[in-house]
């Protein structure tokens, strides 16, 4: 137990050892030689967290590190690629984009699993006597060596340690281990300050450091939020380099992203919650019937629901973030219908079961600020040419439900992704408050033009960068909605 202690005790710095020698291991184009393995490189996941469970995820991995200095993928044209995914041309989804003579092995981010066994340990910060030690299972092959692990009976508001053994089978010594924490929502009658940050739109080839990831999350970490919200988006499968039409070509995508230095260490360290969007499951606007490639809607929904990211049977949920906070996840992709359908009450994004959970568990709190996250806006304003989210006139009829309900209700405020630029919207004379928190880096931003501020704008900025939120409890409690740059600068702020 005092091993442990010592362990946990010096986790930062090994972690900045680890990450300050990362140029060590990448000297090499060519594919690397399986380590004695297996290893971490994809870290830790959680999600989900409430006042007594949360879910954790893991992945074993031949190498202790991705291939980032593999060989980059070859550009095809967008029509190149409808064409082979209309086709479904495996040979030429490959052959197109990776160099001949090569395989997928030797590119860059290659970062492959690898069977083996987890054991996982964890303990209320500051009680290692009372460390919960779970059995060794086997990762499962068929989930991309990942494996989840639902915590129940935890305490509330409580900070948890967690360490992740790896081993490649039963009687074999540990080859790797891994250090995390995160905390739990407090009860709905404790008032305690409470900060959040909310982003969304990034992937792996508009990082904007391209050694460690994207600089959103340091700067997010200096903020020492309470949890993270990812909106979806995160990443493209229907962007090149390569686009994702199988699903190989999705998990290496996944896997490449979540072993960059900066988003492993961040989502190591921090509560969070993981919502999807079209492009996290194929193509853009995707629905039920829109499938990319070889990979169908259901089944991308599917390797993100169940494999890639922690777990839930709903999709959707509300978490009390003690006695001035509630917030509700929404789901935007399981649920809807398809976007070409005439707009009328059967037309649907939430779908009639999420739409009156939302409806039944808003009249039922008693939290002095409410706040709704989605994965896409719903007041706007959005582009004339696109038809995929509330905002736009073809889903008016399920807007307009979801906002006259908005309307009769004290503090709740709606706070978005999806679109590529940060933005307040107010619409005049009503209660009606939309944050969009922009893009995650600033080649990323983009879909709208700085000198086009409409009337309903409070702000607008079309850069990167992303969202806190704060709350202040005690006689007089307030919420203050802060945008960031990707350096954490705050470019704005709203208070209520």
């Amino acid at each position: 137990m005092v091993l442990l202690i010592m362990k946990i005790g010096g986790f930062y710095k090994f972690k900045k050892l680890f990450f300050g020698g990362i140029g060590l291991f990448l000297l090499s184009c060519q594919a690397p030689e399986p380590e004695k393995g297996p290893f971490f490189a994809n870290g830790i996941k959680n999600g989900w967290a409430d006042q007594n469970s949360i879910v954790l995820w893991t992945r074993l991995t031949q190498n202790k590190l991705a291939h980032f200095k593999g060989h980059p993928f070859v550009e095809i044209s967008r029509d190149k690629m409808k064409s082979l995914s209309q086709n479904r041309d495996i040979e030429g989804i490959y052959n197109t984009q990776i160099p001949q003579g090569l395989s997928l092995k030797d590119m860059e981010g290659y970062c492959p699993g690898a069977p083996g066994e987890v054991q996982l340990h964890y303990f209320v910060k500051g009680h290692p006597e009372e460390t919960v030690v779970t059995d060794w299972t086997a990762v499962n092959p068929d989930k991309d060596f990942t494996h989840q692990w639902k915590l129940e009976q935890l305490q509330a508001g409580k900070n948890y340690r967690v360490k992740i053994y790896a081993r490649p089978q039963k009687g074999q010594e540990v080859s790797d281990s891994i250090f995390g924490q995160f905390l739990l929502p407090v009860d709905q009658n404790t008032a305690k300050d409470i900060k959040f940050c909310v982003v969304s739109c990034h992937d792996y080839n508009r990082r904007d450091d391209l050694e460690n990831g994207h600089k959103i999350y340091p700067s997010m970490s200096q903020l020492h939020p309470d949890f993270y919200v990812h909106t979806g988006d995160i990443e493209y499968m229907d962007k090149p380099l390569p686009y994702a039409m199988t699903e190989e070509l999705m998990r290496f995508k996944w896997n490449r992203l979540f072993a960059l230095p900066f988003q492993r260490s961040f989502y190591n360290d921090h509560t969070s919650y993981f919502m999807k969007d079209d492009h996290d499951v194929g193509f853009d606007d995707s629905y039920p019937g829109k499938d990319f490639g070889t990979v169908s809607f259901e089944r991308g929904l599917e390797i993100f629901d169940e494999e890639q990211f922690p777990s839930y049977s709903k999709r959707y949920k509300t978490i009390r973030w003690g006695k001035d906070l509630q917030i509700w996840i929404v789901e935007g992709r399981n649920y809807r219908n398809q976007n070409y359908l005439k707009d009328g009450p059967d037309k649907t994004i939430w779908g009639a079961a999420q739409k009156q959970w939302f409806f039944d568990t808003v009249n039922d709190s008693d939290a002095s600020f409410k706040v709704l996250i989605t994965s896409s806006p719903i007041l706007g304003p959005d582009r004339k040419n696109k038809n995929d989210n509330l905002s736009n006139t073809g889903y008016a009829h399920e807007q307009a439900e979801i906002l006259n309900f908005i309307k009769k209700q004290k503090n709740l405020f709606i706070v978005n992704g999806d679109r590529h630029w940060q933005y307040v919207t107010n619409i005049k004379d009503t209660n009606l408050w939309e944050f969009g928190c922009g893009a995650g880096a600033d080649v990323h931003a983009g879909g709208w033009k700085q000198e086009d501020f409409r009337p309903e704008h409070q702000f607008l900025r079309v850069k990167g960068g992303f969202l806190s939120v704060s709350v202040s409890s005690g006689k007089s409690p307030s919420i203050r909605f802060t945008h960031h740059d990707v350096e954490g600068n705050p470019v704005n702020e709203v208070n209520f």
